[in-house]
């Protein structure tokens, strides 16, 4: 019973903390990408864009 415990555990703990990698990973891009999307009017590229408009 000890050695199926033992297996069971060294299965969950790897796949739990791939879990928690990927979430914290999503998490950062999402920020990361609001930050940019409400940053963009501040770049100068941007006014060169309306202007050809």
């Amino acid at each position: 019973m000890d050695q199926t415990w033992l297996g069971i555990v060294g299965a969950v703990v790897p796949i739990a903390l791939v879990i928690a990698a990927i979430s914290i990973h999503q998490h950062r891009r999402e920020r990361r990408r609001a930050d940019l999307l409400r940053n963009l009017d501040h770049h100068d590229w941007c006014r060169w864009v309306r202007v050809r408009r």
